[in-house]
């Protein structure tokens, strides 16, 4: 069940290898892409971070790891991985930013969503 509403839209780049997430509670989910159709009136069609229920910029994200490490164990706070979630065409200056960012507040286990090719 989703815990929070997809307010981008993300249609994941297919990958030539893909491993499945084993504990997603674990996991801290960053989403990037361009609002869906209710959220462009507001926001435009630019690409978006969004955090939770929440559109953010990349400032946002030092308080975003800092909270979802909060709520893990101290335990399983060294086990966190940040799940990037982003749309296939997105560019890559967005994504850098929040790299950069992630690479500042010691978020250094990244992992990128992404679908498996289809079969032929």
């Amino acid at each position: 069940m989703r815990e929070t509403e997809q307010k981008v839209k993300v249609t994941v780049p297919v990958a030539s290898e893909v491993a499945k997430l084993e504990r997603k509670d674990l996991s801290a989910n960053i989403l990037i892409g361009s609002p869906t159709l209710q959220y462009q009136a507001m926001y435009g069609t630019d690409a978006r971070i969004q955090l939770n229920d929440s559109f953010k910029t990349v400032a946002d994200i030092r308080d975003f790891i800092a909270a979802e490490r909060d709520a893990m164990s101290e335990a399983e706070r060294s086990l966190m991985t940040v799940n990037l979630k982003v749309d296939q065409d997105v560019r890559m200056g967005i994504v850098s930013d929040v790299k950069q960012e992630l690479r500042r507040c010691s978020a250094l286990k990244i992992m990128y969503s992404a679908r498996k090719p289809a079969k032929d």
